[in-house]
């Protein structure tokens, strides 16, 4: 069965060749006529093997020839120039990316980064040094200010967490302009929205993540799944003092000390 095979698939190589190049003898002369019986003797195959072989003008390759070489190292050639040229763009199109990244980094002004700072409802005063005082101790007067989106009641001390700030680091102090409200245990002040000359200082104290979320989503006899985590940026802020309110005198009351009372003396009884 591998003869018969060897046989066919050399026949129409042989065929092919042939009918390019018409200088080289028939194939009825090369092979046996069909109504003779081909006998399955190796011998013979082989044989009719290097028959063949005396007339290929390269004998190595039955179904090629020099032109065919030349072609196929040419077409080797125009596939190695392909894939440096697709190495190229790719290279090319990374560069693009991390140049296109790069830009993504925008670099702000100083009158831009207080302009944005100012959109959001603060203002970066500068870095802490060590010569200030400015942790104090508790005064009963609240505000609630608009940091963003979100609105926070605070008072002196207290320690609340936002959304991540930009333009300020770890250690630096901060003015909250947007205070919607003010009060204290003798009066309160309503901002139409924003109360006028009151502000709240604080201290950026580190910027960490939230805990993580999973969004996880659905979609039934679809063979739809997918499952997704989130970590929120923060900043951790202390809140240092409230200014814009008369702020109550504290009245340190004294307590009052108990009297000593004396004990009545034991008089001895006679018997």
């Amino acid at each position: 069965m591998a003869n018969r095979r060897c046989l066919h698939a050399l026949s129409r190589r042989s065929w092919a060749r042939f009918s390019m190049n018409t200088t080289l003898p028939s194939l009825r002369t090369l092979l046996p006529l069909p109504a003779q019986p081909i006998k399955r003797n190796v011998s013979q195959f082989s044989h009719g093997v290097t028959m063949l072989c005396t007339h290929w003008s390269h004998p190595r390759h039955f179904s090629s020839s020099r032109e065919n070489d030349d072609v196929s190292e040419d077409d080797d050639e125009d596939d190695d120039d392909d894939d440096d040229e697709e190495m190229s763009e790719s290279d090319d199109e990374e560069s693009v990316g991390n140049s296109s990244a790069s830009s993504l980094k925008r670099e702000y002004t100083a009158e831009e980064r207080e302009a944005e700072a100012a959109a959001i409802g603060y203002k970066v005063v500068g870095p802490l040094e060590r010569s200030d005082r400015v942790f104090k101790p508790y005064e009963a007067v609240f505000a609630v200010v608009q940091i963003g989106s979100h609105q926070f009641k605070v008072s002196n001390g207290d320690c609340i967490f936002t959304e991540r700030l930009k333009f300020c680091e770890v250690n630096e102090k901060l003015i909250l302009n947007k205070v919607l409200l003010i009060g204290s245990s003798t009066q309160t002040i309503i901002g139409r929205p924003i109360v006028p000359e009151a502000a709240v200082h604080a201290v950026v104290e580190e910027h960490a993540l939230d805990a993580k979320v999973i969004i996880f989503k659905k979609k039934r006899r679809k063979n739809y799944r997918r499952t997704k985590g989130h970590r929120q940026e923060l900043t951790k802020l202390r809140i240092t003092d409230i200014q814009g309110i008369e702020k109550p005198e504290q009245i340190v009351t004294e307590k009052p000390t108990k009297a000593a009372e004396k004990k009545p003396e034991k008089v001895p009884v006679t018997a």
